[in-house]
């Protein structure tokens, strides 16, 4: 397993100069690959699995960031809550209460990303506009002190209709802008969208956060 060291210094700087952070994806991706990239100063990875995670966070270097950026089953969160440095794909509010009543165990604040479902395929997961904005106005998100919310998170059909893609990133800005605005918030500062086959599309459209895997790593080898 080799990662494109040379893809991985050209996207770092083009990244640089945007402002945008880079999330590897090493999800069914192998430790050494994951060093490789520790080693040039990659510290944020993104991972799907739980139990994947967990195995990693426990055999990697302990300065690694770990984004959990699959679709989270509220009966796995404990497993993760004890060091999870981002949480993504939050998507229902059932969801938010048992993340914050795990980091309440752990006497942590954990971080999240509320999701957006911005796509067109039904398979996608996430909050609506009018749902978040009820959210946000009910106040309701007091309740949840050991969460700190740091934004949104969405992601766009998998189509090759670059307008289609540029019109539903362009639709979750036009979201985070307005939540901007009734959160108030110094802490609400992330647009996670964007991944290796739309990422620059998302980053003109306003994405402070992508999520790289393939063109990283090559393409996924999924276990039988």
């Amino acid at each position: 397993m080799s990662v494109n060291i040379e893809f991985y210094k050209e996207v770092t700087t083009y990244l640089q100069l945007n402002k945008v952070q880079l999330i590897a994806v090493s999800k069914t991706k192998p430790n050494e690959a994951i060093l490789d990239l520790h080693q040039l100063g990659q510290k944020d990875f993104g991972e799907n699995y739980v139990q994947e995670l967990v195995d990693k966070a426990a055999a990697l270097p302990k300065d690694i960031h770990w984004h959990f950026i699959g679709h989270l089953q509220s009966n796995k969160v404990k497993y993760i809550a004890p060091f999870v440095y981002l949480i993504h794909g939050v998507d229902s509010e059932k969801l938010l209460i048992e993340i914050n009543k795990q980091a309440q165990k752990h006497n942590r604040i954990i971080d999240v990303l509320l999701q957006m479902y911005i796509a067109s395929e039904e398979t996608k997961f996430g909050f609506d506009e009018l749902t978040l904005m009820e959210l946000i106005q009910s106040g309701r998100l007091t309740n949840y002190s050991n969460i700190r919310l740091r934004g949104l998170m969405g992601m766009a059909s998998f189509s090759e209709d670059t307008v289609l893609i540029q019109n539903e990133f362009s639709s979750l800005k036009h979201t985070y802008n307005k939540a901007e605005v009734l959160l108030n918030s110094n802490h609400f500062d992330q647009l996670s969208m964007g991944m290796s086959s739309d990422y620059k599309l998302a980053i003109e459209q306003g994405s402070t956060m992508v999520r790289i895997g393939s063109l990283l790593f090559g393409a996924r080898v999924y276990n039988k």
